[in-house]
């Protein structure tokens, strides 16, 4: 059980003991008081009226955006042993928890408008007993996770070494990856709500076709404002 502290610690956890301020229902903050985190726990619970293994979809869409378009390294999945799933990303440095939420609000914004991404600021660490539902939440390899659509949780605890084996090969987002990424995402509001250019002169316009009103169009869009001189006859 040691060895599986320290895994969650080296991925999750701001430093010291894995549970310190771990409240009456066994859940451990993943902020800290001075408002950082190295974890983003993003929650994606059953629907109701949706298809039986829509939040499984959304989350796996969602871990390969992170993934092919951030360069995010693979992140672990868990099952809450209720009937949703948890998506579990690592920082390698502590980290803002206001960039955290600007990232997820930014990143549901640009990419999944359909979706809520909740993410978790407390959570019980796998393994761990759901006591409302009576399952053990766990850790669960990607492969199996379609499996778990109805019911996301295990009749009886996990074996630790299994849990384990699912964390130790894990990495963590480095602190340049998470800003590249970031800024990415308000670069692509920025040019969202940017407004459209003014379309130039058409490349077979020839000048001298070009109306006076296609002239100062084209210049307006150049933020230049024109000005015209008239040489009247007689004078130099």
């Amino acid at each position: 059980m040691e060895k599986l502290f320290a895994q969650l610690a080296r991925l999750y956890l701001m430093p010291g003991p894995p549970h310190t301020g771990q409240d009456a229902h066994g859940r451990v903050p993943l902020v800290s008081d001075d408002g950082l985190s190295r974890a983003v726990v993003i929650d994606f619970p059953k629907l109701r009226g949706s298809e039986p293994d829509q939040h499984w979809q959304n989350l796996c869409t969602v871990a390969n955006t992170l993934q092919e378009r951030f360069g995010y390294p693979a992140p672990a999945v868990s099952i809450d042993g209720a009937t949703g799933y948890r998506l579990w990303l690592s920082l390698a440095e502590p980290t803002p928890e206001g960039d955290v939420r600007r990232f997820v609000a930014m990143l549901r914004e640009r990419h999944f408008p359909d979706l809520e991404l909740a993410i978790s600021e407390q959570v019980q660490l796998p393994p761990a007993l759901n006591t409302t539902s009576g399952k053990w939440a766990a850790f669960i390899h990607p492969g199996m996770g379609a499996s778990f659509a109805e019911e996301a949780g295990l009749e009886i605890e996990p074996p630790v070494h299994a849990q384990l084996a699912f964390l130790e090969g894990l990495e963590s987002i480095d602190k340049a990856t998470f800003l590249d990424a970031l800024v990415s995402l308000k670069q692509n509001d920025a040019m969202a709500e940017a407004p459209p250019a003014a379309p130039p002169l058409a490349a077979e316009l020839l000048l001298k076709d070009a109306t006076l009103e296609d002239i100062v169009r084209h210049l307006h869009a150049m933020h230049i404002e024109p000005t015209f001189r008239h040489l009247l006859p007689g004078r130099d």
